[in-house]
C-alpha cells in the first residue's frame, strides 16, 4: 500500500477512537436510539411526534471542536495582599491588544502562587485567556486565586463575559417574521417563515415561542400541584401567560426561498395552534466570545459551617458564547462553581466543584449550575461533592440542549435535576453517583421529573430530557413524562428507576424507561455517538489522484449482525485485492481476502464469534483505492 493510502486508513480508524463505540461481550440497543443496518444511528417517534433529539451540538463552537491553546502574552506572579487591582490592569492590557484572525489576542499566565483576591475579576473582552499553572493545593506548584472578604457580599470571584443577563433579546430593528409551519417537531432543523429575506447563511438567529393560554392549557399550566396539600397559597400558583416563553439560540446553515434551516435542532415541539412562534435577528449586543480559564484553583475564605458572609459564586460565565474552563478546581462557593447566564456554546471540562459552604436549603450548593438562557452547554468530566443539586438547570424555559457527559458525584444532599420551569433537552450521559445516598436524606438522586409545587412553583422543571447509562448507586432515579413531552431513562442503575409515586413527589404518568439495571448499553455515551455520526463521514471512499476505477464495497448484510454477516464488493480489472477487518482501536482483527481478483461482483461471509460486541470497519484496498464501512456486530 502506497503512503498516501496508508495515511487515508490510519485517518479513517482514528475517526473511532471513541469509546462511546466500545462495548462489552452481551449488549444490547436501545429501541428509540439505535444503529441500523447501514450502522447509522436510527431514531424512533412516539405518537406525539415526541422523540430523543441530537444533542451533540453542545460545547464550545457547537461541539467537535478541540478546545484550542493560545499563545501567552503577559505573565504575573502572585504579590502580598490584594491581587485584583494587578491582575485585572493586565486583562486590560490583553483587551487592548488587537485581535488574531481567529479572535483571540492571547493568554495572561498567572504563575503558581496565592493570588489573594478581595474583590471581582472581569475577563469582560473576546479573546483572552486567564491560564494558570496547576489546580491543586500546594502554592508552590499551583497558581491559586482565594478569594478574601465579602465585600461586596456574596460577590462572586470571577465574570466571564460582558456579565449581564440580556437572554438575547437584542433584536436588529425590521427582522422580527413568524414561522408559519404548522408544527416544528423536537429535533427539526428547518421551517418555514412567513418572509425569510431579511435573513443570510450565518446570521445568529432568535426563535421565540410565547408563552400562551393555549400552550399552558397544552401543558397543565404547569402542572404545578397548587392544590394538593402543603402547597402555599399565593406562591404555588399555576404558570401565567408570558411567564416562560421558550427560546432558542441558533445559526441559520441555509435558506431555500422561506425555509429556514439551523445550525442545531430546536429541543421543544412548536405547535402553531397553540403558540405563534417568530424569528428575529440576534443584534449580539455586548456579546462577548473566545474567552478561556485554564488550570487554576480557586478558593474561597469562610468560616466553615453554614457560614454565608463570604464570596458566592467562583465563575460566572454570563452573556458569553463559544468559550470555555477546563482543569479547574473550585472550593467553598455558597450557591455555584460554575454559573452560566446568557451563555451558549461553552465546554466546561475536567473541572471540580468541592465542598460549598453555607445553610443546605433552597438557592445554595447548585455547584455547576445551567442557569437562565444557558444552551449548547458541555459539562465533560467534572466531579461535584457536598452540594444539593450538583449538576443542575436552574434555568427554565430559557434553556436547552446542555450534556453533563461522564461527570461524577459524590456526597449529595439532593438531586442533579431539571430544576424548574420547563428546562428541555437536558442530556445526562454516564452520569455516576459514586457514594449513593446520604443517610437519613431523601436518596433521589436524578430527576427528569415533575417538581409540581416545590420552591416557587416550579412545576413541570424537565422535558425532552434523558439519562442514558447513568448509575444513581443505591439512591432513586425519577424519570415523569410532561404533557405534550417525554422524558427517558435508558439503560441506567439505581435501586428504583421509576416515576411512579411514591418515590416520585408528585404523581404524574411515568416517563419511558428501558433497560434498568441493565449492563451492556450500545453504545456507550449517546453524546459521543452523535458527535461521531454528525462530524465524520459513514462511509468513505478515496481515490488515489487522477485516477479513476469503478470499485464498489457495499454494506454488510444483514447488519447488526450475530455473528456472521455477508459482505460484497465488485471490481474492474485485474487487481490485488485486499479485504480486511479493524476495530475501533485501529487493530487489525481478520483479513477476509489477500490476493489477485478478476473483474466482477463477490460475496464473502464474515463470522466475528471469537470477537466481542461493538462496532468494526471493514475496508476494501488495492493499489489505487480504498472503501472504508462500520458494521455492527451485537451478541
Amino acid at each position: 500500500m502506497t503512503c498516501y493510502f496508508r495515511f487515508i486508513l490510519l485517518s479513517l480508524l482514528a475517526i473511532l477512537l471513541n469509546d462511546s463505540l466500545l462495548i462489552g461481550q452481551s449488549s444490547w440497543q436501545s429501541q428509540l436510539v439505535y444503529y441500523g443496518s447501514d450502522s447509522s444511528l436510527n431514531y424512533k417517534s412516539d405518537s406525539e411526534g415526541n422523540r430523543i433529539p441530537d444533542f451533540s451540538h453542545a460545547g464550545y463552537k457547537g461541539g467537535g471542536v478541540d478546545l484550542p491553546f493560545i499563545n501567552v502574552v503577559k505573565t504575573l506572579n502572585a504579590i502580598a495582599g490584594d491581587n485584583t487591582a494587578q491582575i485585572q490592569n493586565v486583562i486590560n492590557e490583553i483587551a487592548a491588544m488587537t485581535p488574531d484572525v481567529n479572535g483571540f489576542r492571547g493568554s495572561l499566565l498567572l504563575k503558581a502562587g496565592m493570588y489573594r483576591v478581595d474583590g471581582t475579576l472581569k475577563l469582560n473582552q473576546s479573546g483572552i485567556v486567564l491560564r494558570g499553572e496547576g489546580d491543586g493545593a500546594d502554592p508552590l506548584t499551583n497558581t491559586i486565586i482565594f478569594g478574601k472578604g465579602n465585600s461586596p457580599d456574596q460577590r462572586t470571584i470571577l465574570v466571564a463575559g460582558y456579565g449581564g443577563t440580556s437572554k438575547w433579546n437584542a433584536q436588529v430593528s425590521g427582522t422580527k417574521t413568524n414561522i408559519i409551519s404548522d408544527t416544528i417537531y423536537i429535533g427539526a432543523k428547518s421551517f418555514l417563515v412567513d418572509d425569510a429575506s431579511s435573513y443570510a447563511v450565518g446570521d445568529n438567529i432568535i426563535i421565540y415561542h410565547p408563552c400562551s393560554d393555549n400552550w399552558l392549557k397544552a401543558v397543565d399550566f404547569g402542572g404545578t400541584h397548587s392544590t394538593d396539600s402543603g402547597a402555599e397559597p399565593g406562591v404555588d400558583v399555576p404558570w401565567k401567560v408570558n411567564a416562560w416563553p421558550i427560546v432558542f439560540n441558533r445559526f441559520i446553515t441555509a435558506i431555500n426561498g422561506n425555509t429556514i434551516t439551523i445550525d442545531a435542532p430546536v429541543f421543544n415541539t412548536l405547535i402553531r395552534s397553540l403558540s405563534q412562534s417568530y424569528i428575529y435577528k440576534y443584534a449580539r449586543t455586548n456579546l462577548k466570545t473566545n474567552i478561556g480559564i485554564e488550570n487554576l484553583r480557586i478558593d474561597i475564605e469562610t468560616l466553615g459551617g453554614e457560614d454565608e458572609s463570604h464570596a458566592w459564586q467562583a465563575i460566572d460565565l454570563f452573556q458569553i458564547e463559544d468559550s470555555w474552563v477546563k482543569d479547574c478546581t473550585m472550593l467553598h462557593f455558597g450557591q455555584s462553581a460554575v454559573r452560566c447566564n446568557t451563555a451558549t456554546r461553552i465546554t466546561v471540562q475536567d473541572c471540580n466543584a468541592l465542598d460549598p459552604v453555607s445553610i443546605v436549603t433552597g438557592e445554595r450548593r447548585y455547584n455547576f449550575n445551567v442557569y437562565t438562557a444557558s444552551q449548547q452547554i458541555l459539562f465533560n468530566r467534572c466531579h461535584a461533592t457536598n452540594g444539593r443539586h450538583h449538576f443542575v438547570s436552574n434555568g427554565t424555559s430559557w434553556t436547552s440542549g446542555c450534556v453533563f457527559l461522564d461527570c461524577t458525584s459524590q456526597g449529595a444532599w439532593t438531586s442533579s435535576e431539571g430544576h424548574r420551569s420547563w428546562s428541555m433537552g437536558l442530556l445526562y450521559d454516564n452520569f455516576v453517583e459514586q457514594d449513593g445516598p446520604r443517610p437519613g436524606e431523601n436518596p433521589r438522586l436524578l430527576g427528569l421529573y415533575n417538581r409540581g409545587n416545590y420552591g416557587t412553583s416550579h412545576g413541570w422543571a424537565i422535558a425532552h430530557s434523558v439519562a442514558w447509562n447513568c448509575d444513581v448507586a443505591k439512591g432513586d432515579l425519577i424519570v415523569q413524562k410532561p404533557p405534550t413531552a417525554q422524558n427517558y431513562a435508558i439503560g441506567c442503575k439505581g435501586k428504583n428507576i421509576t416515576g411512579k409515586k411514591p418515590p416520585a413527589p408528585f404523581n404524574e404518568p411515568e416517563g419511558y424507561i428501558e433497560g434498568a439495571n441493565v449492563d451492556g448499553l450500545f453504545p456507550r455515551s449517546l453524546y459521543l455517538a452523535q458527535l461521531d455520526e454528525r462530524m465524520k463521514p459513514l462511509d468513505v471512499d478515496v481515490i488515489s489522484p487522477g485516477l479513476n476505477y469503478d470499485f464498489n464495497l457495499e454494506q454488510n448484510f444483514p447488519n447488526p449482525f450475530n455473528p456472521t454477516t455477508k459482505l460484497e464488493y465488485s471490481v474492474t480489472g485485474n487487481q490485488h485485492v485486499t479485504l480486511k477487518v479493524y476495530d475501533v482501536l485501529g487493530k487489525e482483527v481478520a483479513v477476509i481476502v489477500d490476493e489477485v481478483k478478476q473483474p466482477g461482483t463477490y460475496n464473502v461471509d464474515f463470522s466475528a464469534s471469537n470477537l466481542a460486541s461493538g462496532l468494526y470497519l471493514y475496508s476494501l484496498q488495492t493499489k489505487n483505492y480504498i472503501s472504508t464501512k462500520k458494521m455492527i456486530f451485537i451478541k
